[in-house]
C-alpha cells in the first residue's frame, strides 16, 4: 500500500517523498480515506505511529480541493492541541505536507506578544492550529472568526476534553458554526472521554489499531525502588554508571524540575529544563538544543509529555511519576518511536504507590522491578500484583484481651491459690498476687 492508493493528491504525495514517508501506518491506512470521505472520526493509536499525518494529510487536500477562498480574520480549518509545544511540532509537520500547495497556514499559542499574531490573521488562514486560551483570546478581540470554519481536529484529545480544559472548549463550540467535521486523535481514550466524545460528533468512525491504553511494545520498561531523598543521587549514578548520552527527564512540579537542572549543572552536567512558569521562547530554544544534542539531559514537567517528536531518544526517565496514569504512557511515548526501539526507567519511592497501581492497572502489565546495590530503599515500596492493584501485608493478629476476674496467670507469676512450693523449682516467683476482697464494702461510723 502507498499515500497514492489511498487517495492522495501528487503534491501530497512529493511531499511525502521529500520526507521519506513510503508507506502508510496503520492508524493512517485507516484515517486517511475517512477524512477524504467526510466522515467525523475518533481515532485511537500509540504514540509515535504517525497520528499528524492521519488528520493532516487528507485535511490539507479537502482545502486544496473544496470550498471558497479564506476571508479576513478566519479559518477554514482549526487544529486544538494542549500545549505550545505540540502547537508548534503540529504546524511544522503541516507546514512541510503543505509545501506544493497553494494554502496559508499559522499556529497560535500563549507565552508570547498577541499582537504580531492579530496582524497574521487579518489576511485570514486556511489552517490554523491553536491552544484553546489563546483561541479564546483572539476571537473575543475579534482577531478571528469561525463563520468559514469546515473542520476541527482536537489532537491529543483526551487531554483537550480533560476537566481542565472543559471551560475553554464549551466557550470555543458555542462559536464554532453546527455543519463541520469534527475529528478527535488521542493515544488514549477513557470510557468517560468517550462518552462525552459521542455528544460531539456525528454518527463518528472509529478506529483502534492497537490495545486501549497500552505503551508502545518497542518500549523497553523497568523501575528502581529508592527512597524520596536519594532520588538525584541515583539519577547521577545510573547516568553515570550506564554511560547515558541523551535523556529526557519528566518531573511532577515545576519547582522539582529547577531543582534537579540546578543539581545536574553544579555536577558540571549540561542540562536544562522547560515548564509552564518559563518563557516560550526559553522552552523552545531548550527543545532545539536538546533536539540538536547540544543538552544532554532535558528536565520536563508533563507539557513534554504529549507530541513532542525528538528523533531517536534513546531514553525516557520518570523522575516521578505522573498524577494521570495516561500522561506515563504519552511520556514514554517519546522514545521507541517510528519503529525505533527505546527504554523507560522510573525511580518510586513509597508515597508513589498508589500512582504506581494506576498505570499498572491502565496498562494493564506490571512494571519490572531492579534493584541498585546501595541505593535500596529504607522506606519499602509495597507490592503490587498483576492487575496492578497494592498487595497490603496480613495485619499481625492482636493478643487476646485477659478477661476479667480475680485469678490471673500472668507469665511466671504465682496465682493467688498457689503456694511457691507448689510451682516448679525452675520457677521462682515475682509476687503473689494480691487477694482483694470482693465482699460487701463496710461503711465506716
Amino acid at each position: 500500500m502507498t499515500f497514492a492508493t489511498l487517495g492522495l493528491i501528487e503534491p501530497l504525495t512529493r511531499a511525502l517523498d521529500t520526507l521519506g514517508y513510503q508507506t502508510p501506518t496503520p492508524v493512517q491506512a485507516q484515517a486517511i480515506p475517512a477524512v477524504l470521505a467526510g466522515r467525523d472520526l475518533m481515532a485511537a493509536a500509540q504514540t509515535g505511529t504517525g497520528k499528524t499525518a492521519g488528520f493532516a494529510l487528507p485535511l490539507l487536500q479537502l482545502l486544496a480541493m473544496e470550498g471558497p477562498k479564506v476571508t479576513a480574520n478566519s479559518a477554514r480549518a482549526l487544529i486544538l492541541v494542549p500545549t505550545r509545544e505540540l502547537a508548534e511540532q503540529v504546524h511544522e509537520s503541516v507546514r512541510q505536507y503543505a509545501e506544493h500547495l497553494p494554502l496559508s497556514t499559522y499556529a497560535v499559542y500563549g507565552g508570547v506578544s498577541i499582537n504580531p499574531q492579530m496582524m497574521k490573521l487579518r489576511k485570514g488562514v486556511d489552517l490554523l492550529v491553536a491552544t484553546p486560551g489563546r483561541l479564546l483570546d483572539l476571537f473575543r478581540q475579534n482577531a478571528l472568526k469561525f463563520n468559514q470554519l469546515q473542520t476541527l481536529v482536537l489532537d491529543e484529545a483526551d487531554r483537550m476534553l480533560d476537566l481542565g480544559f472543559q471551560e475553554e472548549l464549551g466557550n470555543i463550540y458555542k462559536a464554532l458554526p453546527k455543519k463541520r467535521q469534527t475529528l478527535l486523535f488521542s493515544a488514549t481514550f477513557s470510557d468517560a472521554i468517550r462518552l462525552l466524545a459521542g455528544q460531539m460528533l456525528n454518527d463518528p468512525l472509529s478506529i483502534e489499531v492497537s490495545p486501549r491504553n497500552v505503551a508502545a511494545n518497542t518500549v523497553k520498561q523497568w523501575l528502581v525502588t529508592v527512597d524520596k531523598k536519594r532520588k538525584p543521587e541515583l539519577f547521577v549514578h545510573l547516568m553515570r554508571k550506564q554511560h547515558w548520552k541523551q535523556v529526557l527527564v519528566f518531573a511532577k512540579t515545576r519547582n522539582g524540575v529547577d531543582q534537579l537542572v540546578e543539581k545536574l549543572q553544579g555536577l558540571g552536567i549540561n542540562a536544562d529544563g522547560i515548564h509552564g512558569d518559563k518563557p516560550q521562547a526559553t522552552r523552545q530554544r531548550a527543545l532545539d538544543r536538546f533536539k540538536a544534542s547540544e543538552i544532554q539531559i532535558l528536565v520536563a514537567t508533563d507539557v513534554a509529555a504529549r507530541g513532542l517528536d525528538i528523533e531517536d531518544l534513546p531514553l525516557v526517565v520518570n523522575f516521578d511519576l505522573p498524577i494521570v496514569a495516561e500522561d506515563y504512557i504519552h511520556r514514554i511515548g517519546r522514545t521507541g518511536r517510528a519503529g525505533a526501539t527505546g527504554e523507560a526507567i522510573s525511580l518510586v519511592c513509597a508515597d508513589e504507590v498508589n500512582l504506581l497501581s494506576a498505570i499498572e492497572t491502565l496498562t494493564r502489565q506490571p512494571l519490572k522491578r531492579q534493584d541498585e546495590a546501595g541505593f535500596e530503599p529504607d522506606h519499602r515500596v509495597p507490592d503490587t500484583d498483576a492487575s496492578g492493584n497494592v498487595v497490603k501485608k496480613p495485619k499481625k493478629p492482636k493478643k487476646p484481651k485477659a478477661s476479667g476476674g480475680g485469678k490471673r496467670n500472668l507469665g511466671k507469676w504465682v496465682d493467688s491459690g498457689e503456694k511457691p512450693e507448689d510451682v516448679a523449682p525452675s520457677v521462682k516467683p515475682v509476687r503473689k498476687v494480691p487477694v482483694f476482697n470482693t465482699g460487701p464494702r463496710k461503711r465506716k461510723p
